[in-house]
């Protein structure tokens, strides 16, 4: 049911490009157009090249986070799945899962090539692209909480951003200071391995609580 889950939620998401190439676009130019209102002062480029492109990568994710479960929820699938003897935890798993593999995956390929408009040298750009591997995943999984609470609520877009942006601010914080600690010349280790122990209690926690408030969210 899981496989099926990500299959099915890969499939309709292939099916409906816009959204995918909407949250991508909206990445490439918020961070593209940093560097040209900054001008070409490469010391301020590199220095402030880690908070643009884990802020606009943070953003990006959460265009689609109503998205997540609205769709199911209109057309009476998200019904049948609570009255599944499946585990709803590992459903939404699934579903953080292709959420992460349609808006994260594309945003962590972009960002090595977006990063060079920063000149950033290649080991930055080596620890970026780890920092958002590791923290993606984990904005996907807290948004899917956040979608859940907000679920057939009139201006839940803009409830889940109220709920989840708070939740995502240690992310941003290791994730850029992930590449800035390596930019400085000092170990990154610790800010990816955070970010790594960020990964595995949403992984843990994040479906438990998103079903809990999807059953409470259906009530």
């Amino acid at each position: 049911m899981f496989f099926w889950i990500v299959q099915r939620d890969l499939l309709l998401a292939m099916r409906r490009r816009s959204d995918v190439l909407t949250t991508l676009f909206f990445f490439v130019i918020v961070v593209s157009l940093f560097p040209l209102s900054v001008g070409p002062e490469m010391n301020m480029l590199r220095m402030m090249a880690p908070g643009v492109v884990w802020v606009a990568a943070l953003l990006a994710s959460m265009l689609s986070l109503g998205r997540l479960f609205s769709n199911d929820y209109l057309d009476g699938t998200l019904e049948q799945m609570l009255l599944s003897s499946q585990s709803l935890s590992i459903l939404v798993l699934g579903k953080a899962l292709a959420h992460w593999l349609v808006t994260g995956v594309p945003l962590v390929l972009m960002a090595p090539v977006l990063g060079i408009q920063y000149d950033l040298p290649v080991d930055a750009l080596f620890v970026l692209t780890t920092s958002l591997l590791l923290g993606t995943p984990v904005l996907s999984l807290i948004g899917a909480i956040g979608a859940a609470l907000t679920l057939g609520l009139r201006g839940g877009g803009v409830l889940v951003s109220l709920l989840v942006l708070p939740l995502y601010i240690p992310v941003l914080i290791f994730g850029a200071g992930s590449v800035e600690a390596d930019m400085a010349g000092l170990d990154y280790d610790a800010h990816l391995s955070l970010l790594g122990a960020f990964l595995l209690v949403s992984i843990v926690f994040a479906p438990w609580a998103a079903a809990s408030s999807l059953r409470v969210s259906m009530e």
